[in-house]
């Protein structure tokens, strides 16, 4: 429940808010509210940080050792959003991430409700917008030089797809807003429903039936397609960055543009999330717009079977996983591959598991273990169909199999993907 009690309506000039709330106000507060035009909610039921001006430490204080800012329950942000409540504060806190308290303010006028996501670069809260009477997605970015650029790459691209889709058409999730706030930038978001990992989750990892499973696919390719028309890449595709616009109902938006860039402004080396990492990122080769395709694959892959289709311990692990199911790459992949000598010997033979060469040429190869001693099957040795748990048609497994290509020249595009026939087919 809201804590309506210190919200303020249409919002109060700073002067008018510090003579009504200075005394639930900190020091630095009384100062710093009165850099707003307009104060919405100044989170007066939070337990407040006491900041000392000599204590230059984490940015005053208000960050954590790695550059979270640390949230108080029934504290503002921006004066204008308040922090509700905690999810699993204590082992985040435990990690350095954030300490938080429910009921904070942000920007004094975004009230926090609970944590939804929280990573290496940024938390992602869910907050009530005291302004616009509203709830949002709200973004807090790490307080790191590094991640300053970053972060700009990010809200140029998303204004950039906002300006592309005015009507909201393209299945991507939008900014609403930005700003800084106490030396982070801040990135509002439409508030949306369960990512698809959750939604795994609350089906036990089952996987889904091949109608909803095709339902999400056409979702996410038009949101691709969109994508790659306008030249980025969005380069961290994975089940928890695909939500659900609604509860109950199959419409998803792809979210999360914070690794993403423009093809021909190419500023990261090495992308994706491990699981959905392309063979050519992993390898050292170019990369394009099919590394998307490559994560489109493998996530349709697990929505159908619930569990992840290549879960590699590390990058070498990774490409044991692709090589066990799809054989060899091309001699041409290796040719321009900067890593080649991590995964496979000078002869080209695979490292992660053994061989033997027969005089007639013939060459058998073994399997190998992962470092926790997990099988890995050799070269082409695992199987579609048991891999789709005996329950995909042809038409499926070629579908995958032509998101899942080693050369990326060869993959399915987005608009390609949404011609193909499995795609195209109507299930009884």
């Amino acid at each position: 429940m809201l804590n309506a009690s210190n919200a303020l309506g249409k919002g109060l000039g700073p002067d008018v808010a510090l003579r009504r709330f200075g005394s639930k106000l900190t020091t630095f507060e009384k100062s710093e509210i009165m850099n707003y035009e307009n104060v919405y909610f100044v989170g007066s039921a939070a337990k407040k940080h006491v900041v000392l001006s000599s204590i230059k430490k984490n940015n005053n204080g208000f960050d954590d050792e790695k550059g979270h800012y640390i949230l108080n329950i029934h504290d503002h942000i921006g004066y204008r959003y308040e922090i509700l409540k905690v999810m699993g504060s204590g082992s985040f806190a435990n990690k350095g991430h954030y300490i938080l308290n429910i009921h904070d303010h942000i920007g004094y006028r975004y009230e926090i409700l609970k944590i939804m996501g929280s990573g290496s670069f940024a938390n992602v809260v869910q907050a009530y917008d005291h302004a616009k009477k509203e709830f949002v997605a709200l973004k807090i970015v790490k307080n790191k030089k590094n991640f300053h650029h970053q972060v700009k790459e990010e809200i140029r691209i998303l204004e950039k797809l906002g300006h592309e889709d005015p009507d909201g058409s393209a299945k991507i999730g939008h900014i609403v807003d930005h700003f800084d706030f106490r030396n982070h930038k801040c990135i509002v978001f439409e508030l949306m429903s369960y990512n698809l990992f959750d939604l795994l989750k609350m089906n036990g990892f089952k996987g889904f039936k091949e109608l909803l499973v095709k339902k999400f696919a056409h979702s996410i390719l038009e949101s691709l397609e969109f994508v790659h028309r306008h030249n980025i890449i969005h380069a961290d595709l994975k089940p928890e960055n695909i939500l659900l616009k609604t509860k109950y109902k199959s419409a998803v938006k792809v979210i999360d543009f914070g690794c993403s860039f423009f093809e021909d402004e190419r500023i990261y080396t090495y992308i994706q999330s491990r699981f959905y990492r392309a063979p050519e990122v992993i390898l050292g080769c170019d990369y394009g717009k099919p590394v998307d395709m490559w994560s489109f694959g493998c996530i349709v892959a697990e929505l159908f079977t619930g569990h992840p289709l290549l879960p590699g311990e590390d990058a070498s692990d990774q490409l044991a996983l692709i090589i066990e199911l799809l054989g060899l790459p091309p001699s041409k992949i290796l040719k321009t591959s900067k890593r080649a000598m991590n995964f496979f010997s000078a002869d080209g033979f695979p490292l992660y598991c053994s061989h033997k060469v027969f005089d007639d040429g013939f060459i058998a190869y073994g399997s190998g273990k992962s470092k926790r001693g997990k099988h890995r099957g050799a070269p082409k040795t695992r199987n579609w169909i048991a891999t789709l748990k005996n329950e995909a048609d042809d038409l499926f497994i070629d579908f995958l199999r032509r998101c899942l290509q080693w050369d990326p020249a060869c993959r399915l595009t987005a608009s390609d993907a949404l011609q193909h026939p499995w795609i195209k087919r109507k299930l009884p």
